[in-house]
């Protein structure tokens, strides 16, 4: 055997050992991640819900999901542990821009220049009136024409 014939099967190993290995490291980072959670700290579930850690077990961990409300979960159901000012702006509406003080409107209406609404054109959108002079009978026509009105 040469080697340009194992070549590809050592080139497929290769990438399967370079994908295995970014998955594993990934785990690690995740399993870290929940080993380094303490109580009082906000997290974000597997299933996008926002929670207060109260107790660190073993394999679960007792979240408020509410003030007064405990549910217990398991640990690998814990997707991301947050620092407290992005916790506090998702849940409690903490909206403390840092940085530059730039606000993006909301609406395009501040980025239009000049002019009031009332001069642009308004568009009818409703459905528009049948006219009188129009034959009625043109259900009928329609009716035979897929083929079935005269066939017995």
């Amino acid at each position: 055997m040469s080697l340009v014939t194992l070549l590809p099967f050592i080139v497929l190993i290769g990438a399967m050992f370079l994908m295995t290995r970014s998955a594993k490291k990934k785990q690690q980072a995740a399993a870290q991640m929940r080993n380094d959670m303490q109580p009082g700290t906000g997290v974000r579930t597997i299933g996008g819900m926002y929670a207060t850690v109260k107790e660190i077990q073993e394999d679960t961990v007792l979240l408020e999901v509410a003030p007064g409300v405990h549910a217990v979960y398991a640990k690998n159901s814990i997707g991301a542990v947050l620092d407290d000012a992005e916790y506090n702006r998702i849940v409690h509406g903490d909206d403390e821009l840092e940085g530059d003080d730039t606000v993006v409107p909301d609406d395009a209406s501040s980025l239009t220049t000049g002019g009031s609404s009332d001069d642009v054109a308004k568009i009818d959108l409703g459905k528009k009136a049948e006219d009188d002079g129009a034959p009625k009978d043109t259900e009928a026509k329609d009716a035979k024409a897929d083929g079935e009105g005269d066939a017995k």
